[in-house]
């Protein structure tokens, strides 16, 4: 083994980045050209998976309203209606979302907007 340089105690990097508020929170930008993995939207997954649980517990009879379930829930009966009409949107879409290929344009607020219910016309929007 032979001696180098002695290791510094301290190393600094330079990373060129900025820092943007979406939705309320804070995101990282690397510069044109860097890879940056994807990540998943953890409240469009949860707005998701809410979406069907709630729509299998109305159509089991558990509930037998959305006014009934969004009381339980304690949430808002017409949040509980736009949230349930994501159960409509086009399989390959809710793929897309779970399996992190949706861009990041897609975002929670985008989905609860009223989309159209053919599903050829949900991918052309």
């Amino acid at each position: 083994m032979t001696r180098g340089a002695p290791i510094p105690d301290t190393v600094t990097l330079h990373v060129p980045f900025r820092i943007s508020k979406r939705g309320g929170r804070k995101e990282m930008h690397l510069p044109e050209g860097a890879t940056q993995s994807q990540r998943t939207d953890n409240t469009l997954v949860k707005a998701l998976a809410r979406a069907f649980r709630w729509k299998r517990m109305l159509e089991s009879g558990e509930f037998a309203t959305i006014a009934e379930l969004a009381e339980r829930e304690g949430i808002a009966p017409s949040y509980m209606t736009r949230v349930l009409r994501l159960t409509l949107l086009a399989p390959d879409i809710i793929e897309g979302i779970l399996d992190r290929k949706q861009g990041p344009e897609v975002t929670l607020a985008q989905v609860l907007e009223p989309f159209p219910m053919e599903w050829t016309e949900q991918r052309g929007s």
